[in-house]
């Protein structure tokens, strides 16, 4: 190979790559130069045969050596300069179209050298060059550099397309999906004409008007209650809440699996992340194929420099979001994922604590799906359940939700509403729908919604995440406040076009929309003012409520009032034994209290709407008593 031009430095800048440069492997490179001793290395190859990775990848992985010896080694080993992109940034541009190319191949332009183009490289290999060429022109050169300026540089220079994109992508590509409109034209103008309509028959026939009034809240509280009574019952069945088994997850090979990208937004949450990271690390998946972002705002200082005090494994990527409204978990997740480079992705909260053997039992769930499945959710609990009555309660009802709600939302076809955490997607998919609404508070809720419009589907796998239950009722009416503001948005953005929300998701799709979404919002928001006619009734023993309920309507009323907090009591009782909950069992009676918490939140979540419907109302995290032991704990390991 011919000797390159110099630079001014006198260092060699672009050359053609030649993996002959070093006639010594790289492994035994990296024990030659005391990077690696000799028991690492051959547990290293080990390692890379039994995975199906590349050495480096492995070796890295295990934080045997630093980043940046490795690449510098990896690039003498294809005849490359070394180039420290943070000491010699790039002078030619980026291209806009191509930033999650240059991410996910770790390669992007960076000099130009008589008249021929450098590209620089952290991962060289003929995809990488041939993919260049393609590009770029046959006669392009290289030079060597590590992976994390690459994803810097991209962070640093591409910040404004970035984010640009992680806010309006949606909003530009698919309109009539986003929240960023909280209510259409149309949507106003139909609301103007029912309330000019219920105004004209309040004038015209006040005392009919509300019995009509009456009875389509009764009757909407009855079929909120009856679809959720046939979800139980369904959920409860074995054959829907068991997907994966034991002997399926034996049988993957460590050699078969993907590349995992795993994203975990955080904010101003530096204590829990050492937990965090103790998670991810006893996760049952080869170390190599996992990519790991830690998504953090740019002016969080102290989280981002908590993430560098721990000397995180290369696996660890922070990504840095720059500030820019709204706030919101979902832009924080649409701008780091342009940044993944796995098959699968999924997201995990800063407090999140995934079964060990999770990501493989999704991996065997999607190897026994349709490819038309483009979401496993896995299921939420808490392991602080038992801190006090209101973790207990918030511990029951995601057993509710998880166990029985979901599986048998799935069996109906029923558009499933995500939870905020453990969604695993295909990466294809979820690039192709434009992945979260930034706009939207419960963006993973709304994300399921418009995925099954889209004609994917989403599935349930029987493996739990453990989080953090709040212990705080301000906190939690916090963030449930946000759950039902988001809802409310999700049923607005899919209830703009209602026939092909019908066409799309079907009778049941459409009615289950109807009465899970839209009816656990209107059970919320209307219950306090029933129970107050109905405490009135009660005391005084007064009549002015008579015209109002004639007797098919009294007996429905109190048909929904005994039975339906009969059958959640029921329920919630069911729930608490089937997760082996027997000391939080007995909570269950005391489920009208936590639907006065609901009733609070949900009136929050509307005043938000109308005021500030964009607002991000966050939940602090790391309160619990136990939080102090786990954080000890995590940091000794």
């Amino acid at each position: 190979m011919s000797s390159p031009p110099l630079t001014s430095t006198g260092l060699a800048e672009g050359r053609t790559p030649n993996n002959q440069a070093a006639r010594t492997a790289i492994g035994q490179q990296l024990v030659d130069g005391g990077f690696l001793s000799p028991e690492q290395l051959q547990t290293a190859l080990i390692l890379q045969r039994r995975w199906k990775s590349r050495l480096g990848d492995v070796i890295l992985a295990n934080r045997w050596m630093g980043a940046m010896g490795f690449y510098r080694v990896l690039s003498k080993q294809f005849g490359l300069t070394f180039v420290d992109l943070m000491k010699q940034p790039p002078e030619v541009g980026l291209d806009s179209a191509l930033i999650s190319e240059y991410a996910q191949r770790l390669a992007l332009p960076w000099r130009m050298e008589n008249g021929q183009l450098i590209v620089a490289v952290a991962d060289p290999c003929p995809d990488v060059f041939e993919w260049a060429r393609k590009t770029y022109g046959e006669d392009v050169l290289f030079v060597g550099t590590a992976k994390f300026d690459i994803l810097w540089t991209l962070q640093r220079d591409a910040q404004v397309q970035l984010t640009r994109d992680a806010l309006t992508l949606l909003a530009r590509r698919a309109p009539e999906h986003s929240a960023r409109t909280v209510v259409t034209r149309s949507q106003m103008l139909a609301f103007y004409a029912v309330a000019s309509l219920l105004l004209l028959s309040l004038a015209v026939n006040p005392i009919g008007t509300l019995v009509g009034v009456n009875a389509l809240v009764t009757l909407g509280f009855l079929a909120t209650f009856g679809l959720k009574w046939i979800l139980v019952w369904y959920g409860s069945r074995r054959k829907i809440d068991i997907k994966i088994t034991d002997e399926d997850v034996a049988q993957l090979r460590d050699e078969d699996l993907p590349v995992y990208t795993v994203l975990i937004p955080m904010y101003k949450e530096p204590a829990v992340l050492p937990i965090l990271v103790n998670a991810i690390r006893k996760l049952d998946y080869p170390t190599s194929k996992l990519d790991v972002k830690l998504v953090l705002e740019a002016d969080d200082k102290e989280t981002i420099d908590a993430a560098k005090s721990l000397g995180l494994e290369a696996i660890f990527e922070i990504i840095r979001v720059p500030p820019s409204r709204p706030r919101t978990k979902p832009k924080a997740c649409n701008y780091a994922l342009r940044f993944a480079r796995g098959e699968l992705v999924c997201i995990y909260d800063a407090e999140d604590k995934p079964e060990p053997n999770q990501l493989k039992r999704v991996v065997a769930a999607f190897q026994k799906s349709d490819s038309d499945v483009a979401c496993i959710q896995a299921r939420l609990n808490y392991f602080n359940a038992n801190e006090n009555w209101l973790t207990r309660m918030f511990a029951l009802e995601y057993t509710l939700w998880f166990d029985f709600y979901l599986p048998a939302l799935e069996h109906f076809r029923i558009p499933i509403p995500l939870g905020g955490t453990s969604n695993h997607f295909r990466l294809k998919v979820l690039r192709s729908v434009h992945a979260w609404d930034p706009y939207n508070v419960t963006e993973d809720a709304d994300l399921g919604v418009r995925l099954v419009q889209q004609g994917y589907r989403v599935s349930v796998v029987n493996s739990t995440t453990f989080e953090e239950a709040n212990v705080s009722i301000p906190n939690w009416i916090r963030q449930r406040s946000r759950w039902f503001k988001g809802y409310m948005q999700t049923w607005l953005v899919h209830m703009r076009d209602p026939v092909h929300l019908y066409r799309s998701t079907g009778f049941r799709g459409f009615w289950g929309f109807q009465f899970f979404i839209g009816g656990g919002v209107l059970t919320a928001l209307a219950a306090p003012l029933l129970w107050l006619m109905f405490a009135i009734w009660l005391a005084l023993d007064t009549q002015a409520f008579d015209p109002v309920f004639p007797p098919t309507l009294v007996y429905l009323s109190l048909l929904n009032l005994l039975l339906a907090n009969g059958f959640f009591i029921y329920m919630t009782l069911v729930a608490g034994f089937k997760r082996n909950y027997f000391r939080l069992a007995p909570y269950a009676l005391t489920v009208p209290f936590y639907w006065i918490l609901q009733s609070i939140a949900a009136y929050k979540g509307l005043w938000q709407l109308i005021y500030k419907p964009f607002y991000w109302e966050k939940t602090n995290h790391g309160i619990s008593k136990h939080l102090a032991a786990e954080r000890k704990a995590a940091l000794k390991e």
